[in-house]
């Protein structure tokens, strides 16, 4: 029996579709899931080998529950990652017209998308949110809502048909997804990387924030993401998301990381991993000293003093 991949179902997600475009998910059972959650779960108790879920979107930024969900409980490892271009469709049961419409659904993510759409043209329609777009067209099948923002794909599967297509507030607006494991050795660098970590403060004071992006503004790394999550120990209790250029095998990457460890209450590691645009990591901007040789090579003369050969 082929092992098997968890991912935010059911059938005819944008999960789904990312998830396809890996090759080694042809030879994987692709099993869904009601819920981040669950899908990370059943990574977790090993039911399955990995998960691929929805971590961020170009719109409304990071996904919060996939972030909360890395956060907290058992260690996990992102190893993947996916771009997806985004563009939502109307989905009724035939014979529905835009009219009839009183009462719409998608995931949460899917509502600051198609915002301004929905204002222009359906603005008395009552909005409700479901685990995923794919579940909203179930629900639209099953007679619940009239309509749901969903993949034109997703239609022939739930019954449904596409009364609007290329729905969309925001041109080229693409969601991430990543492929989640349990922690193991990172996959080697390609030069094209990412390495996600979450950071929690040992106390408030001011400047904290920027002690710890000055661990990685110093050794010349760019941050892709950067998002404040809530701790749940009280109001303005915050641990911090970070996704960085670069590997935790590159010399400028692994120290800023051992600087983090120094200073921060917690460093949880997310792994490092291939960036989906596979674009070269370079040191933005050129600093002087920033470079692995340079590091390799400071590194190299400590060694020598301490032995005293300098």
């Amino acid at each position: 029996m082929p092992a098997s991949y968890a991912y935010l179902g059911p059938e005819g997600t944008f999960t789904e579709v990312a998830l396809r475009t890996l090759p080694e998910a042809a030879t994987r059972e692709l099993i869904p899931y009601v819920s981040v959650q669950s899908a990370l779960d059943a990574v977790r108790t090993g039911e399955a080998e990995a998960a691929f879920v929805p971590i961020e979107n170009s719109v409304e930024g990071g996904i919060t529950t996939t972030l909360d969900e890395l956060v907290a409980g058992a260690p996990l490892m992102i190893y993947r990652e996916v771009l997806l271009s985004i563009t939502f469709a109307l989905l009724v049961r035939p014979g529905t017209k835009l009219s009839d419409i009183k009462t719409v659904s998608a995931h949460p993510a899917a509502q600051p998308q198609v915002r301004n759409w929905l204002k222009k043209n359906l603005p008395d329609a009552h909005w409700e949110s479901a685990a995923s777009n794919a579940d909203a067209a179930r629900l639209v099948q099953e007679g619940q809502y009239d309509a749901a923002f969903a993949g034109e794909f997703a239609a022939a599967r739930y019954g449904l048909e596409a009364l609007e297509t290329e729905i969309h507030d925001a041109e080229n607006a693409q969601t991430r997804f990543v492929l989640v494991g349990r922690p193991a050795r990172p996959a080697a660098p390609t030069g094209a990387d990412k390495t996600s970590v979450v950071l929690w403060q040992r106390d408030d004071h001011p400047g904290g924030l920027r002690d710890l992006l000055g661990e990685f503004a110093t050794r010349g790394i760019n941050l892709m993401l950067l998002q404040s999550r809530p701790t749940g120990a009280g109001i303005g209790n915050y641990c911090f998301c970070v996704d960085a250029e670069g590997h935790i095998s590159d010399r400028r990457v692994a120290e800023a990381l051992m600087g983090l460890k120094r200073i921060c209450l917690q460093v949880r590691y997310l792994g490092s991993y291939p960036r989906a645009d596979m674009q070269p990591v370079e040191v933005q901007p050129p600093r002087l000293g920033t470079s692995d040789d340079e590091f390799v090579a400071a590194a190299d003369w400590v060694a020598r003093c301490q032995d005293g050969r300098f």
